[in-house]
Parts: C-alpha cells; structure tokens; sequence
C-alpha cells in the first residue's frame, strides 16, 4: 500500500528545499521530499571552491549533451550540467549571489501574473537574506541564507574597478543595489564566519528542519511520473535507489521542483505536453500543453582572455601541484584563503548603448585563464602563463529552444535543444559587450597589469566575426529557464497560471526556474529561493482555503 502525504515534492534542489522547509512548518502538514541524487554531506559541497570537483562528478551532477553542435557548423560539442544532490546546483555552483533588477518581476506583473511584482518579491529577499553588511530597506540581516562580500581586494581588481569608472560605471559596495548599474566586488552565498557555502539545502533544511517527523526526505529516488485519478494528481511513481519500484500518494498536492530540464520532461513523461510528441512516443495524452518543454532560454556567454605581466596578479599557478595542496591544506587549518571563495571575484552590469534605460548585459572577472587546447585533450585547465579572464551575457536574451523527453521513460535523459544569438537583440547585446570589455580592459589604469588580449578571440574584429565566433565557441551559464512557464489564460504557450498551477488539471504546480516566462537580469539562484518561499505562501494560502 503506497504511503499517504498531505505534500509530495519531486526534486530536492534550490527550490525544494525551500518549499520542504516552508511547506512542512505545520506539524499538521505531511510532507515528502524527493531527490534523485545523495545527500549533500560533503566536503566538496562545503568548501567553496569545491565546485572545480563536483562539476565532474557523476555522483552529485547531472550530464546533458544538447544538439547545438549539430545544428551550427564548426560548433563544438556541448556540455550541460546541473546538481544531483540535496541542495540541486545550489550545492554545485559557483555561488553568485544576484537578484536581478527590480524591472525583471515588474514585468512578469505585466504579464498579467499578479504577485510577482518587485514590490511584492522584494520581502522576501529581504527575510531570505542574511548579509555581512547591514541591514537596510533593499537588504536583510537574520535570513536562512549567509551572504558575504568578496574578501580581499587584490590589486588587478582594483585597478579593475577605477576602469570601470573610467567608463562611466558607478563603483558599488556591492552588486544587489536597487540600481543593477555598476561594478563591484561579487556577493557569495558562503558563510562570512565559516567560509563554508550555503546551499538552499544548507539555508533550508538545517538538522532541526532534516529531523521534523512531518517531513521525510528521500534521496536515491527517482520520480518517474506523476499518477492522476481523472484529471487529479495523486501521488508519484519512483524508482529507489536499488531500483524497485515505489508509489507515494498524495492527498494535496504534488508539485514539481526538478528544474528547466527534468520538470517538463516529467510532465511530459506524465502525459501534458505537445500532443503530436506524446503521440510520437506513444504517451497517452492527457493534457495537451504545446509550451511544455519550450521556451529554453539561456545566458549565453562570450568569453575573453587577457595576458597579465606579473604571476602575482594571476590564480593560475594555484590550481595545481603543490600550490593547490597548499591551499586546500589552509582551508582545512583555516577556512581561509583561495579554496574559501565563489567561482568569480567581480561582476559589472553594463548598459551597451548610451540611451538604454538600464543595463542590458552582465560582465564576470576572475584572475585566471584557460587552458583550451588542453583541456580538450583532457590536461591541466590553467594556462601556464599568467592569465585572466572576462566574459558577458546578454541579461534577458530572446532566443528560445526547447527541452523534449525522447520516450516515455525518465531514466533516458530528454533532447536539449537551445537557441544562441537567433535574434537580432541577442546579436547586438553580444557585440556591444564584446566592444565594452576591449574598452575597459585598454583603459590607460590596467596598462601596468594587462599586456593584451590572447587566444582566438583576439584576431575576431567585425561584428559578424564576433557573432560567427560567438555563436561557435560560446559557452552556457547553466541559467536554463522558462520551459514551464507561467502566463495568462489566453497565452496558448503558458503551461502554469500565476499561482504555479498546471493549466488543465488539478493538484498539480510546478516550482523551480523553469516557471519564469523570460529570463531574469541575474543567476537566477538567489532569486529561485526568494521566489520559491513566497510560492510556499501561496500554497499554504490555497491549502488554508
């Protein structure tokens, strides 16, 4: 007899662990939560830098090939990953911590989707928050969620900075300011004391929360598809970790939190999504929802790479040898040092034409370089010689491609289908910022550090060179939204209304990134786990009624 529970939530990432939590805060309130990956006790999960690692690792990661390289010449082949852990990418990422700008959830109230404007999203930034500096209108202290600012201001950066204002941006103390514009040092989601990271696992199911008897936390598990009696869902059906099959029920709701890639193939493996492929894979159609699985949308990167003129401003040599031992052996002594920091050490939002009303592009620093050549032939990813990097990404980029199961069983990874540079907002974006970072990184102020740019992006001149470039050799952000997004009753695409539920059935929301109808002006991690606690608000509002 399958186990009853009054909330299921298949997927234990950023945004399921934030529901679990808020969800399960009513001892009265059953609630299951369901991860296909481990337990996100490790070291490598703890310590910051430990995402070099875990990126690799089959363990804690999903792997997705995608098709770009079959549908662009000389495109090279792809790699997507995301978290297969408590915590999902949250756990694995680089730990940026960005909110967007306050015109991102405006726009979704202009799409019609009340209660997710800025004025109502903002508190719960502010309650998810707890950051080193002080508390303010936009910022919050005591929050689930540490923050901590970069915390060394190395010379390269500074001098970085002071290019920055050379180029009219604002130098600000920090990044989440209620004006994007400007550049700054980054904002990590990592413990100021502990120097550990925070994942949403982390923030969210602390052991008080792990050890309440109204939730039960599964990990190993994978949810195959959801059960409906009728139109309603009921409960899940999974495989566990020694591969028997398990049924849970749901007397609720089941909501879907497994993100832009496994939430549409899990509606769509449960029959809602475009009819024609359901048939294709001879799903039995339930619900025939065409935006199910479309609307891909990613930051898509291009990356630049300069030569610097002394060792001492470069991380390069850190990152092997006897060098990396030494550095990991301080974090372990001291929860100091290199290992004890985000992937990143600057951002910069940028406005790539002077009459934009705000920025349209984001620009990340860190001082090290890639070695390409090497890597492809699977050696060491630094250069040897002293190197940085920066690249940039158009913040809400209008290209869309799609996420597709390929039969009817979730154990097969679904078709992942993206869309770079295909309009012509996408293209101009990606030109400008390309021509911005060349211009800060000339200013006379970095010219006792920079010798120039290096590698194959230094002969791409023209703009269709760089959107030729670009659209070849970029690379992802593991951003992916809007492949369930919401959106009004007369949107033929929207598969969620703006209360998350699933258009055509009941009992059944999804809450992850894959909601959002466009991308936001920001990695979308801190701004899952704000928007995953105030969709627990209105589930709890929907149960109270």
């Amino acid at each position: 007899m399958a186990e009853i529970y009054d909330i299921i939530i298949a997927g234990g990432g950023t945004a399921g662990c934030v529901l679990a939590r808020q969800l399960s805060e009513n001892p009265a309130h059953r609630v299951l939560l369901i991860e296909a990956g481990p337990s996100d006790d490790s070291f490598m999960v703890r310590m910051p830098k430990g995402f070099g690692k875990l990126m690799t690792d089959p363990r804690r990661a999903w792997f997705y090939d995608t098709d770009h390289h079959e549908r662009v010449p000389g495109a090279r082949p792809e790699k997507w990953w995301r978290g297969k852990l408590i915590g999902g990418s949250s756990a694995v990422n680089g730990m940026v911590y960005h909110r967007g700008q306050p015109q991102d959830y405006d726009r979704l109230a202009e799409l019609g989707l009340a209660g997710w404007s800025w004025r109502e999203v903002l508190p719960y930034f502010i309650k998810l928050e707890n950051h080193e500096l002080p508390a303010t209108d936009f910022r919050g202290r005591g929050g689930p969620l540490d923050l901590m600012l970069h915390p060394q201001k190395p010379r390269l950066s500074e001098a970085i900075l002071q290019a920055g204002k050379a180029m009219g941006l604002p130098i600000k103390e920090e990044p989440n300011l209620p004006n994007q514009e400007g550049i700054s040092y980054i904002v990590y989601n990592i413990d100021p004391k502990t120097r550990e990271r925070v994942s949403a696992g982390k923030a969210f199911l602390t052991p008080e929360v792990r050890a309440r008897a109204n939730l039960r936390i599964l990990t190993q598990t994978r949810v195959d598809r959801v059960l409906f009696e009728g139109r309603r869902a009921v409960g899940v059906a999974c495989t566990l970790a020694d591969g028997s099959a398990a049924q849970y029920r749901a007397q609720g709701e089941v909501i879907l939190s497994a993100g832009a890639i496994h939430s549409p193939q899990l509606l769509q493996v449960s029959g809602i999504g475009p009819a024609p492929l359901l048939q294709s894979l001879g799903i039995p159609l339930l619900q025939d929802l065409p935006g199910v699985g479309a609307n891909l949308r990613e930051h898509w990167n291009f990356w630049l790479q300069f030569r610097l003129r002394h060792a001492q401003d470069s991380e390069n040599r850190d990152y092997a040898g006897l060098r990396l031992l030494g550095h990991v052996l301080h974090y372990l002594v001291a929860h100091r040092g290199l290992m004890s920091w985000g992937s990143t050490q600057m951002s910069a939002f940028i406005r790539t034409r002077p009459d934009l009303d705000r920025p349209d592009a984001q620009l990340m620093f860190a001082p090290y370089s890639l070695d390409f050549e090497a890597m492809a032939k699977g050696g060491a990813a630094m250069e040897k010689q002293p190197g940085m990097h920066m690249f940039g990404y158009p913040l809400r980029g209008t290209s869309q491609g799609s996420v597709t199961a390929q039969s009817a069983d979730m154990a097969q990874l679904p078709k992942i289908s993206p869309a770079y540079l295909l309009t012509d907002y996408d293209r101009q974006v990606t030109i400008g910022l390309v021509r911005f970072i060349r211009r800060l990184m000339s200013q006379p102020v970095l010219a006792p550090y920079v010798e120039g740019e290096v590698g194959a992006t230094a002969g791409v001149h023209t703009d269709d060179e760089i959107i030729d470039y670009g659209r070849r050799f970029g690379s992802t952000s593991f951003h992916g939204c809007g492949t369930c997004k919401m959106g009004r009753a007369d949107d033929p695409m929207a598969v969620l209304d703006e209360r998350l539920r699933v258009r055509g059935v009941q009992g059944l929301r999804v809450m992850d990134v894959s909601v959002l109808p466009e991308q936001l002006s920001a990695n979308p991690c801190g701004p899952v786990m704000a928007l995953a606690w105030r969709a627990a608000d209105l589930i709890l509002d929907d149960m109270r009624r």
